[in-house]
């Protein structure tokens, strides 16, 4: 998909399972919009094959429309309808509904069903927009940033309803600026950056990473000089130091059953008395900025 000379999808190739959660993740400008746009029939593929249930989302859009949903990330609505009434309309356009009430419950929209869509806050029309979706019972549903704007609390209940979709055997495709919401719901990340697919896998196949994990060390007093380049030698090569201030620092590298041995052993011989030591494996956000290299999404 070219956009003048903007090459916006660049050969990607990528499959979505059925009754999984697949998250699509991209830094703004590679091509996630499009190729979402392009799988739900509102684009026309300038090249390459595109099916979506087995049918070609453009040729043959009236036979998907009625088993696929899709929330959109704004717009999609008018402005002066209320929340129950956009909703009751769209059901009684599906042959098999959800219950309105129940669904209002469940997305904390019963409070601000009377309330006009333009007067709704960002968070309740994102959930709108997430119930739009799921009335018609879909079989595939296209989530674009289904938390934004959203209390931690209700984006828990949005949480749990995608995980029940899956169950249930829905299909869910998902974009989000929440690596952690990815990182809980996805059983599939496909990364793309600049219009390509750059890492595709589990969540815990993209940040195992071959056993490179992150040291976070706060200590009471400042670390005695050369103390802090000492622990880089102690731990081996591929170590990587950053101090972040006086009284802490972080260490990225390869860790095994040693790693936290090898570091209390630096800290009683340099009688560093830690106030907190974190060890930790690199997660999905980590792996985002080293193959993308950017930390917008």
């Amino acid at each position: 998909m070219r956009y003048g000379d903007t090459v916006a999808v660049d050969g990607l190739s990528l499959t979505v399972e059925r009754g999984t959660i697949t998250a699509v993740l991209g830094p703004n400008g590679a091509g996630k919009t499009t190729t979402l746009e392009t799988c739900e029939g509102y684009r026309r593929a300038q090249g390459g094959t595109v099916r979506v249930l087995g049918l070609d989302p453009v040729r043959q859009r009236g036979e998907l429309l009625p088993r696929i949903g899709v929330m959109l990330q704004s717009g999609g609505a008018w402005s002066g309808a209320r929340a129950d009434e956009m909703l009751r309309h769209f059901a009684r356009l599906h042959a098999r509904p959800q219950d309105v009430g129940l669904l209002m419950e469940r997305l904390a929209l019963h409070e601000c069903g009377r309330t006009p869509y333009r007067r709704l806050s960002g968070g309740q029309q994102q959930r709108l927009g997430l119930a739009l979706a799921l009335v018609g019972r879909p079989e595939l549903v296209f989530v674009d940033e289904p938390t934004a704007g959203m209390d931690p609390q209700i984006r828990r209940a949005v949480w749990e309803l995608l995980e029940e979709l899956r169950a249930d055997g829905v299909t869910v495709v998902l974009t989000t600026h929440y690596l952690e919401e990815a990182e809980r719901l996805a059983d599939r990340v496909h990364i793309l950056d600049r219009g390509r697919l750059v890492a595709s896998g589990t969540p815990l196949e993209l940040t195992r990473g071959g056993t490179v994990a992150t040291i976070r060390i706060v200590v009471t007093q400042p670390f005695p000089a050369g103390a802090p380049e000492e622990l880089v030698r102690a731990l081996g090569d591929g170590t990587e130091l950053t101090v972040l201030d006086p009284l802490s620092l972080q260490l990225s590298g390869p860790a095994d059953s040693t790693t936290l041995a090898t570091v209390a052993a630096w800290c009683a011989s340099h009688d560093v008395l830690p106030e907190s030591l974190s060890l930790g494996q690199r997660n999905l956000e980590d792996v985002f900025l080293e193959l993308t290299g950017r930390e917008s999404l």
